[in-house]
């Protein structure tokens, strides 16, 4: 037996096409494009929190490399995921592309003839119109197309037999081709928004100010073809943050409320400033950008004062919050102190109880009521001069040395608002008081509207396309003179083209019904 001749490359290009924009093959491939998203959800991402990242890093050595190299901690910009993505689109484009070709030539074609035996469809009717008195046969088609209504309608009439043939439901393929757009719609919206939008976070203090630039930024992510000198101008000012927290019951220390008060300004406003208030899920609107709260906590201030009273260090230090009670963790960098630079890492508690004598304070509430600060000293060089960035919240101390006491148990400062502790070497630290700060967002994603009106057409066309019942029928009448009786035989037909359960047989019987006068039960 010999064997089916080698395709060629255009045959054997043209086959793969067809894989490609099969319906299954994009089924299969939204299948994949779900679970190939799963690390973003699992794993902390770059674009969304570089400090998770970098405390996964710390937490899992010996998985976060293999991560980094498949690029797991940006999943969404991944070789792989955009991979995925790209060849979804192209299958859906692929798809929907000639089906809506068929669809328009469908539209402009004339419904299918009539068979040529009724009865062997699913559903059928044959009667007589009338007994001795003629009907007219055309009379018969008129009543049949007022009952059928919007279905397209094509009427025959030959060797003294009239034959209508109906189609109705084209919309349910309308339907399937709006959802199909509607998918494109969406992967096309939501990738121009990673391709130009950006986010970025920042820390302000109250009573500091922000600018939008990269500088000011703590961690920043943008898409490929972003723009940097794309950065709107504008500044703001932050004057409060206004924080409340449960007071009694069972969800004592809850959040239920937080909002960031000031002023903001941008460059073409001539200076010009206006008062903002960001909430959660109430963003400050800046053109295309938006400026979100998406945390707050406490910046203790502290001022140290070296031994011959010159003040090296005096300015508010922002502590992240660990746990619901908001106990926090940060350090303190002072560069300027001699002979060598200090630094303090420790915790921050904003209501501080103790729970017995030897044991440490714990917070008790996330709300500033009794604040306490605990911090361990450091002596030596803080690195900071060797033009590397360093985080605000990491104390290097590959180059420093703990100071320790006699014993040589560790040296710890334990300070309460106004209060001042003597440091060994002549140096002396006070925490001078209690600011709030406000974590902010500050992203833009271009076509953010392209994703949210794609998916409410892709509702619509589902709904369009589950609702619609896509139906063929037939009605053929003609004069017959059988027996010696003149007489006018009606039949009718009709065919779903979709698997259906019941309604096509009741629907031929009030087609009958129409035609013979008679009114619906």
């Amino acid at each position: 037996m010999s064997s089916a001749p080698a395709l060629s490359r255009r045959e054997f290009a043209r086959w793969i096409w067809r894989q490609l924009t099969s319906m299954r093959t994009a089924l299969l491939l939204l299948l994949l494009l779900a679970l190939v998203a799963i690390p973003g959800s699992l794993v902390p991402q770059l674009s969304v929190d570089a400090r998770a990242v970098e405390a996964y890093r710390m937490a899992h050595p010996g998985l976060a490399p293999w991560f980094d190299r498949l690029g797991v901690f940006h999943t969404y910009t991944s070789v792989w995921f955009s991979a995925v993505y790209l060849l979804l689109m192209t299958s859906l484009v692929g798809c929907f592309v000639p089906r809506s070709l068929d669809y328009v030539r469908a539209l402009r074609a004339r419904p299918p003839k009539a068979p040529k035996n009724f009865d062997r469809l699913a559903a059928f009717d044959r009667f007589d119109v009338d007994g001795d008195a003629p009907v007219d046969v055309m009379a018969i088609i008129e009543r049949a197309q007022r009952e059928l209504g919007r279905a397209r309608v094509d009427v025959v009439e030959r060797d003294g037999v009239v034959e209508l043939s109906a189609e109705s439901g084209q919309l349910r393929e309308f339907g399937n081709l709006l959802f199909h757009v509607a998918v494109v719609g969406v992967l096309i919206g939501v990738a121009v928004g990673a391709l130009f939008g950006y986010r970025g976070s920042a820390i302000v203090t109250e009573g500091d100010d922000f600018s939008n630039v990269l500088t000011q930024y703590d961690d920043f992510a943008s898409g490929a073809l972003f723009a940097p000198e794309s950065l709107p101008p504008f500044a703001l000012h932050l004057d409060a943050v206004d924080a409340r927290f449960q007071l009694t019951g069972p969800q004592r220390g809850a959040p239920r409320y937080f909002a960031a008060r000031g002023t903001w300004s941008t460059g073409t406003s001539g200076g010009h400033e206006k008062p903002f208030k960001i909430r959660v899920n109430h963003p400050l609107k800046v053109g295309r950008t938006s400026v979100f709260l998406i945390g707050q906590g406490y910046a203790p201030v502290f001022k140290v004062t070296d031994a011959h009273g010159t003040v090296v260090f005096e300015d508010a230090v922002p502590f992240l919050p660990a746990d619901g009670t908001y106990t926090s963790s940060g350090v303190v960098k002072v560069p300027d102190a001699r002979p060598q630079g200090l630094g303090f890492q420790g915790f921050f508690l904003p209501t501080a109880i103790s729970t017995g004598k030897h044991e440490a304070p714990v917070s008790a509430f996330p709300a500033a009521a009794n604040p306490f600060v605990g911090l361990f000293v450091f002596r030596g060089d803080l690195g900071m001069n060797g033009g590397r960035p360093q985080s605000v919240f990491v104390l290097d101390k590959s180059r420093m040395k703990q100071i320790k006491l006699g014993d040589g148990t560790p040296f710890r400062v334990s300070l309460t608002p106004r209060q001042i502790a003597d440091l060994p070497g002549g140096d002396e630290i006070q925490f001078v008081g209690l600011r709030q700060y406000a974590r902010l967002q500050i992203s833009s994603t271009p076509l953010a509207a392209v994703p949210l009106g794609a998916i409410w057409l892709g509702v619509l066309g589902l709904v369009i396309s589950l609702s619609v019942r896509p139906r063929r029928t037939w009605v053929r009448a003609k004069r017959s003179s059988a027996d010696g009786r003149s007489r006018t035989v009606v039949e009718i037909a009709a065919l779903d083209r979709v698997r259906s359960g019941s309604g096509l047989t009741d629907h031929v019987r009030r087609l009958a019904r129409a035609i013979k006068g008679e009114e619906d039960e």
